[in-house]
């Protein structure tokens, strides 16, 4: 049977909620959220291919005036903006005596090492290389061909998106002590969003769930491809409303797919914000000082919206930007809790999944 889409709306997006459900009177989920189709979809989203490409940050945050520190699997890196506008990445580390490259300032877009002077103009000088790099105009990605190990692909696994010229955007970046699958995981089980999250989800329903891989290698399910990258058999298709206020709720259809082994897309099909996406990005930063793995969420939520008004959200993209990412701050805190307990669980043998 085809699951029933959310309710077409009309010229007002929101929908008043007739008979709220108290959060203990929910359905339960954990009978539908079983680990081997989590898990299943993980292994598969694992072996997709990244091309050695890794999300550093927003792209507005890559500046001309000074640089942006980052580090990636251990590795320093260092990102500015050249003369050009172009993004320039590279190691951190000054070549000469080791300076700390994200500490320098960049002049008329040569980044000048603030120990000794040496200048970096983008070019390979003096045994600093420069790394491929990619500003897809929400965030940048690097690529890292000595971390990833894989055969390097020409350009990352960029979701598709809404225009961005039309777009709202914002970008939100969080640290836990876990590994990548641990928040790709968490991205991955939608069964939890109104339990876990009952400030901003209710009326949650899985309709779709992806592809389980048989002992015969043969498929089974029906999963729904939101032009993400992912195969057309492996998203979970979750009928969800947005809390707003009281009993104020934007109801959407949205499509969690993986279409590489550090990236979830949450894609909307159908209802209010139709295109919009959220991507959430991990990235491997290296052991803190007690040899426990970090992870950077990086997460990108590009809305769109054929409605008069969104025009003036747009325009008032500055002042809605630090709302929006403290909006997806209170779900982060959340989640990474969850990737964080996930990763303990599993490092000391005691995970069920």
């Amino acid at each position: 049977m085809t699951p029933r889409p959310p309710e077409r709306r009309g010229r007002f997006p929101l929908s008043l909620r007739r008979s709220p459900v108290a959060w203990d009177r929910q359905r339960p989920t954990w009978r539908d959220a079983k680990p081997a189709v989590i898990a299943g979809a993980l292994k598969r989203a694992q072996a997709r291919p990244s091309g050695n490409w890794y999300v550093v940050g927003a792209s507005r945050d890559v500046r001309d005036d000074r640089p942006l520190g980052r580090t990636v699997e251990g590795r320093e890196l260092v990102l500015w903006r050249d003369a050009s506008g172009r993004i320039v990445a590279g190691p951190g580390v000054c070549p000469h005596l080791g300076a700390p490259l994200r500490s320098s300032p960049v002049r008329c877009g040569t980044l000048v090492c603030h120990w000794h002077g040496l200048a970096l103009d983008g070019a390979p000088f003096a045994g600093w290389e420069p790394l491929p790099t990619h500003d897809d105009g929400v965030l940048v990605w690097v690529r890292l061909d000595e971390v990833g190990g894989e055969e390097p692909l020409p350009a990352p696994v960029v979701p598709a998106r809404p225009d961005l010229p039309g777009a709202l955007e914002a970008v939100y970046t969080g640290v836990g002590v876990c590994e990548p699958e641990d928040v790709v995981a968490n991205r991955l089980d939608p069964w939890h969003g109104a339990w876990f999250h009952p400030y901003s989800f209710v009326d949650l329903t899985v309709v779709d769930v992806p592809a389980r891989r048989t002992g015969t290698g043969t498929e089974t399910g029906t999963g729904t491809d939101a032009g993400t990258g992912a195969p057309a058999d492996d998203g979970f298709a979750v009928d969800v409303s947005f809390k707003v206020a009281g009993r104020l709720v934007v109801p959407v259809r949205a499509v969690f797919t993986a279409p590489e082994p550090r990236t979830v897309v949450m894609h909307i099909t159908e209802g209010e914000g139709e295109g919009s996406v959220v991507e959430t990005h991990a990235t491997p930063l290296g052991p803190d000082a007690l040899g426990r793995p970090r992870t950077a969420v990086v997460e990108a939520v590009v809305a769109a919206s054929e409605r008069r008004g969104f025009a003036v959200a747009r325009r008032m993209a500055p002042l809605l930007r630090p709302a929006m990412r403290a909006a997806a701050g209170r779900l982060w805190r959340d989640d990474l809790a969850y990737a964080e307990r996930r990763w303990r669980l599993r490092s000391t043998g005691r995970f069920p999944g």
